[in-house]
């Protein structure tokens, strides 16, 4: 199967997994949630204790700028070190993990995890890779995070695939050929996060379903210049750049050394674990991130976004009536809420567009015009979850509340391969409890 795979930039991974696994102690969050909320990751660490865990193999961000930054990323790679020397983990097994994950708000996600190749992923705008992102990268983000990676012994997953694949054939069938048989792990997780089951893929008839249901996701995501449009990047972002960068210098380590394209192929810095999840999954919501505006002429704001959007507005009677009319699907163009408050008086504005693809792609850029064209007004922009928040803070004299509509799914890759990434802040892949926890592991350096 490896060159089916091979195509599609997917091999099959050498998975790690600990013996005699405990989920709660050993599975912790993604490293890049509760980053203001240090009695998480401190909750974490009482619940590990002295068994091993994920959380003394990751460097959680909440801990990012603290002065012993060195020191801790010393002691992560050491302790990988030591798991691999003492025993911790099993005999590696070379599988893809088809994962069912229970959230705690009722919703279960499907996930397969394997290994990509970093030389078919572009995080740069308008790439034409078979993998691409889906939000701004910030390359400043990129150095601090290579520190972490560059001569770690092990990886360890929070990265997020996203494959537009309608028929589920990807994940979910995947899924129904393997679910008979012992799961390699199940149990819940830490800190009300739900529960996760985890299946070895491993056999040449899921090899070769699999092989099938990549080649007819590429199909699918085929343009009409023939560049093909294979995953786009859900969450951690930023940790995938990482990821290539560090293969990038450690690839011109091995060409300076004189290695064989064949070792270079072979090295496992060239690949990343990740989970892809179909964007259709109804385990998988996508939420709008809103905006609020401050220190900013609210009308004059409203009309210029207005005419940027070429749109029309409408005021109508209540808040309540604002976020339904707002989050109602609709197939006559993107609608936004603003609500503005002057002298006490809040008024809640429908501006309807025409616009098709994702409503975040053409308001970011108005919002960022605007804010640059009155530097001296001292506008700020805030990224809010939630429209009761986002009507809230628009209910305050110099706030502009601006409410967004749900994330259409069915029209997510094409505005990518179209418009290129998304403005930062555009989406959230659920809530922070239900990001991926760090479960898998693969040898890296």
């Amino acid at each position: 199967m490896k060159t089916n795979f091979e195509q599609f930039g997917v091999t099959i991974p050498e998975i790690l997994l600990p013996k005699n696994i405990d989920l709660e102690s050993w599975a912790v969050i993604a490293c890049d949630q509760y980053t203001q909320d240090k009695a998480y990751w401190q909750k974490a660490a009482q619940i590990a204790g002295e068994k091993p865990s994920t959380l003394n193999l990751i460097f959680p961000e909440v801990y990012l700028a603290d002065a012993d930054k060195d020191e801790r990323i010393q002691h992560i790679k050491q302790t990988m070190a030591d798991y691999l020397a003492d025993g911790v983990f099993s005999q590696p097994q070379k599988a893809f993990i088809y994962i069912e994950r229970k959230t705690a708000y009722g919703r279960t996600r499907k996930g397969l995890v394997l290994a990509v190749d970093l030389d078919t992923y572009e995080w740069k705008p308008f790439s034409k890779a078979l993998i691409r992102a889906t939000e701004a990268t910030v390359p400043e983000r990129i150095p601090p995070r290579m520190k972490i990676r560059t001569g770690a012994p092990l990886e360890l997953p929070h990265i997020m695939l996203l494959a537009d694949d309608p028929t589920d054939a990807l994940v979910g069938k995947t899924g129904e050929l393997i679910k008979g048989e012992k799961p390699v792990y199940d149990g819940d997780l830490q800190q009300e996060s739900g529960h996760i089951t985890g299946w070895a893929v491993r056999d040449e008839k899921a090899f070769s379903h699999v092989a099938d249901a990549l080649a007819a996701v590429a199909q699918k995501g085929t343009d009409a210049d023939g560049t093909v449009f294979l995953f786009a990047v859900g969450d951690g972002n930023h940790s995938l750049a990482t990821a290539k960068a560090v293969w990038e210098e450690h690839k011109k380590e091995l060409q300076a050394n004189g290695a064989t394209d064949a070792e270079i192929a072979q090295s496992p810095v060239r690949y990343a674990l990740v989970e892809v999840v179909n964007i259709y999954d109804a385990g998988l919501t996508f939420e709008p991130i809103h905006r609020v505006v401050f220190n900013a002429d609210s009308d004059d704001l409203l009309a210029f976004v207005a005419q940027k959007l070429d749109g029309t507005c409408k005021t109508v009677a209540s808040a309540a009536e604002l976020t339904q009319l707002v989050g109602d699907k609709t197939t006559d163009g993107a609608r936004y809420g603003f609500i503005t408050t002057s002298a006490g008086k809040t008024t809640y504005t429908l501006l309807q567009t025409a616009i098709t693809d994702l409503a975040i792609a053409s308001l970011q850029p108005a919002l960022d015009e605007y804010i640059a064209s009155h530097k001296s007004a001292g506008i700020e922009i805030d990224y809010i979850h939630g429209a009761e928040e986002t009507v809230a803070l628009g209910s305050k004299d110099g706030q502009t509340g601006i409410l967004l509509p749900p994330i259409a799914k069915d029209s997510f890759f094409a505005t990518i391969n179209g418009r290129g990434p998304l403005p930062r802040k555009s989406f959230s892949m659920g809530e922070a409890s239900e990001k991926r926890f760090y479960v898998e592991a693969r040898r890296l350096f």
